[in-house]
């Protein structure tokens, strides 16, 4: 897609772009839009109240998302991420850039995250009985304080369930788990509009952990995420949801714009040297939890775990170093604007995920590789995206042709499960 130049960001052809006149970028020179988003992930409130009881683990690892627990401690670049923004496109569901197209795909996000990708989806019924539910899967109903629609406040549920007694039983301690893996879901995969509560939606799906880790979790936080992606870019928004880590850090296996200068080290290897960001305060571990989480520092494939050894990790975990800040956001946000505009192919990596990079991680991240560039509709309960690889067949090693037309679905980006 042509765009006019660095002065005028509208594309010269609007029969493709057609929601020019509300986007990001139609705004990009004023002065409300010198400012980096406002974050909504709660990362800090997270581990500073709920350090994973070792006795929990095996089922967090049953239900496939002991690896998602591992990565999750990424200080945000929040210019980065508002950049990104700007070149994000509802109507295509890909980020436009000058050599381009480029998004985010179901490769991405069982590389990266180490979800699953295949059906079934995640999908069924938001009218909840939120009592009997959370007194069936988490053995204590919430109060009405604590309750907004059918969701559940993430700060009650660490409260309730983030310290079992010495002496529980293995019913206890499957209640913990449960409540932890749906605060995580919150706090960190499909976070809300206020990164305080999660949807009690995703605690019917917790009750056997087998059948748990069977679901196309990939799927449904690519949908929400490229929800949330369409909403921020749109309507002067000045903040954005859902999974902003795995936007991050699909970025830095691609872009070459802010990513850490430690390069492209073999998996799960610690860089020798910390890289230097700006990060919002709600992202940073202060050092008396720090000293506490043992999260903060690279993991390495193998290597033991509170006595116990550690499963593969997903690619994503590769990312996990200690950073330093920069107090100059603005600075960067022009900085990656100039270094976005000025993109050439060369500076892309269009098939990141070869070699050795890729040779321990998970069979889930490897697996189903025969819908990684399908054409399909993304589903998570309400949320219905299309996932559209046609447009981005360089990713995937193939000639890229014009892609065919695609259409804005503007009443099914209205329907969601918000409370």
């Amino acid at each position: 897609m042509a765009f006019r130049g660095l002065r005028d960001a509208d594309p010269l052809d609007t029969s493709v772009l057609v929601l020019q006149d509300r986007h990001r970028s139609h705004f990009v020179d004023t002065e409300e839009f010198q400012e980096v988003l406002h974050p909504r992930q709660q990362m800090r409130a997270f581990l500073s109240m709920w350090r994973m009881d070792p006795r929990i683990r095996p089922y967090v690892i049953c239900a496939g998302f002991y690896g998602i627990y591992r990565l999750w401690h990424i200080i945000i670049d929040w210019p980065l991420i508002t950049c990104l923004v700007e070149r994000w496109r509802p109507e295509t569901h890909t980020f436009h850039v000058p050599i381009g197209e480029i998004t985010i795909t179901l490769q991405d996000v069982a590389i990266i995250l180490g979800l699953r990708i295949d059906e079934p989806a995640v999908m069924g019924t938001c009218v909840l009985d939120v009592a009997g539910l959370c007194g069936e899967l988490l053995g204590v109903i919430p109060p009405d304080d604590a309750i907004r629609g059918s969701a559940i406040s993430i700060r009650w549920l660490c409260q309730q369930l983030s310290t079992p007694s010495p002496d529980a039983d293995e019913v206890t301690l499957q209640r913990s788990a449960r409540g932890f893996i749906l605060a995580l879901m919150g706090s960190f995969l499909f976070t809300d509009k206020k990164g305080v509560h999660v949807h009690l939606c995703f605690l019917s799906l917790l009750r056997d952990f087998t059948q748990t880790s069977s679901y196309s979790w990939g799927g449904a936080v690519l949908d929400h995420t490229y929800r949330e992606l369409c909403r921020a870019s749109l309507d002067r928004r000045r903040g954005i949801s859902s999974c902003i880590t795995l936007i991050q850090l699909w970025s830095w296996e691609r872009l070459h714009v802010g990513r850490p200068d430690f390069g492209r080290a073999t998996a799960y290897s610690a860089p020798p040297f910390p890289h230097a960001l700006h990060d919002d305060d709600a992202d940073v571990v202060p050092a008396d939890v720090a000293d506490g989480v043992d999260d903060v520092l690279p993991v390495q494939h193998g290597v033991e775990h509170e006595g116990e050894p550690e499963p593969a990790l997903p690619l994503g975990c590769r990312w996990r170093v200690p950073l330093t800040r920069v107090h100059n956001p603005s600075g960067v946000l022009l900085l990656y604007r100039d270094q976005l505009d000025a993109q050439t192919s060369d500076q892309v990596l269009w098939q990141p995920y070869i070699g050795e990079l890729v040779d321990q991680l998970p069979d889930i991240c490897l697996a189903s590789q025969d819908i990684w560039h399908t054409m399909s509709p993304l589903i998570c309960f309400e949320i219905v995206e299309w996932h559209r690889p046609e447009r981005v067949l360089r990713q995937f090693g193939l000639h890229q042709d014009i892609p065919p037309a695609c259409s804005y679905e503007q009443q099914l980006h209205r329907v969601d499960a918000r409370g």
